[in-house]
C-alpha cells in the first residue's frame, strides 16, 4: 500500500505538470493577470511585463537556439525610440507607433544579424556588443530626433479608444491590462513558434549544430531567422516600455540593459517558457527592495545573482520544475 502511494504521487505530479505544459500559454496569462494583486506598485507590475517580454525574446535566441548576444539592447531601444519618435514628433496614434517601433527593430536585426551570424560562440557575442554600441552612438548623435543624452520626452498616450469604449492609461490598472494584451499575443505567438517544426530545428541547432547540418538543416538560415524573431519580441517590449514611461532614456540602448536581460534570463531559467517572467519578477523585486534599503544596491543584486547561479544553475523556474518532477 505504501509503495503504491509513493508511486502514485510522482505520477500525479507529472500528470499535472504535463497539463500545465500543454496549456502553458493560458497558465502564463492567468499568472500575469493576477500579478497586480500581489505587487506593491502597479508600475512595478508593468515593468515586470515589459522586461519579461524582453527576456522572452532574448531567451528565444539564447535559451532555445544557444546563441549568446550582448547587444540585444539595440532592439529594445530601437523599438522604444521608433514608437516614441512617432508619437512625440509626428503625433501618430499608438496603433501606428507600435508597428513602427517593431519595423525599426526588425530593420536593425536584419542588418546586425547579417553581419554577426557569420561568427560563433564568444565572437558572436562580441560582434553583437560592438554593433549595438554603434547603434547607441548613432542615436546619441541624432539628438534632434532622440533628444541625445536627455532622452526623448513627450511619448504621451493618455487613452485608448476601442469600439466606442475609452480606457484611460493614466489609470495604472488600465495601463497594465493594455500592455498585457500585447504580451498575451506575443506569448501565444512564441508558444506557436516553439511547437512548430522551426522550434524543433532551433533546438536541434542548440544541441549539436554540426549534426543538425548533417541532417539537412540550413543552419545559417535558422540562426538568422531566430535572431530576427528574437529582436522583434525585444522591440515590442521596448515600444510598450516607452508608452508605459512616456519617455525613452538613452540608457535603453546601453550595454547595461543587455547585461540585465541576460541576468533576468539566467535567474528565471534559460530555455524555459515561463522562466523569463519569473526572472523579471525576481530581479526587479530584489532591485526595488535593495534600492529602498541601502545605497549600493547593485552589490546586493550581484550577491543574490551569484548565489542563485551557484545553487540554482537551472534558474528559479527551472529548478522548481526539476523538484516537482521528482
Amino acid at each position: 500500500m505504501l509503495a503504491a502511494h509513493r508511486l502514485k504521487s510522482p505520477l500525479k505530479a507529472s500528470s499535472w505538470l504535463d497539463q500545465v505544459a500543454r496549456h502553458r500559454t493560458a497558465a502564463v496569462l492567468i499568472a500575469l493577470a493576477l500579478l497586480p494583486l500581489v505587487m506593491p506598485y502597479h508600475s512595478l507590475a508593468v515593468n515586470i511585463l515589459t522586461f519579461g517580454l524582453f527576456a522572452c525574446g532574448f531567451n528565444l535566441l539564447f535559451g532555445y537556439t544557444g546563441m549568446l548576444s550582448f547587444g540585444h539592447a539595440a532592439f529594445f531601444g530601437a523599438g522604444a525610440y521608433g514608437c516614441g519618435i512617432a508619437i512625440a514628433h509626428y503625433g501618430l496614434p499608438w496603433w501606428l507607433a507600435i508597428p513602427l517601433g517593431l519595423g525599426l527593430g526588425a530593420l536593425l536585426a536584419l542588418l546586425i544579424g547579417a553581419l554577426a551570424i557569420r561568427s560563433r560562440g564568444i565572437y558572436f557575442a562580441m560582434v553583437t556588443l560592438a554593433l549595438a554600441q554603434c547603434v547607441y552612438f548613432i542615436f546619441l548623435q541624432a539628438s534632434d530626433l532622440t533628444g541625445g543624452d536627455n532622452g526623448l520626452r513627450g511619448v504621451n498616450v493618455d487613452a485608448v479608444v476601442l469600439g466606442g469604449l475609452r480606457f484611460s492609461l493614466i489609470d495604472p490598472i488600465a495601463k497594465y491590462y493594455f500592455v498585457l494584451v500585447f504580451v498575451a499575443l506575443a506569448v501565444a505567438l512564441l508558444s506557436r513558434i516553439l511547437r512548430s517544426p522551426f522550434g524543433a530545428a532551433i533546438e536541434a541547432v542548440r544541441e549539436n549544430e554540426h549534426r543538425a547540418a548533417a541532417c539537412g538543416f540550413d543552419v545559417s538560415t535558422i540562426k538568422y531567422l531566430a535572431f530576427v524573431l528574437s529582436a522583434l519580441f525585444s522591440a515590442l517590449a521596448g515600444a510598450l516600455h516607452a508608452i508605459h514611461l512616456s519617455t525613452v532614456a538613452l540608457e535603453a540602448l546601453s550595454y547595461h540593459i543587455s547585461g540585465q536581460v541576460l541576468m533576468v534570463t539566467l535567474l528565471g531559467g534559460m530555455g524555459t517558457f515561463f522562466g523569463p517572467f519569473v526572472g523579471a519578477l525576481a530581479f526587479l523585486a530584489i532591485e526595488h527592495i535593495a534600492t529602498n534599503t541601502i545605497q549600493y544596491w547593485q552589490f546586493v543584486v550581484g550577491i543574490v545573482f551569484i548565489a542563485l547561479v551557484l545553487f540554482f544553475p537551472r534558474g528559479i523556474w527551472g529548478t522548481l520544475l526539476g523538484w516537482m518532477r521528482r
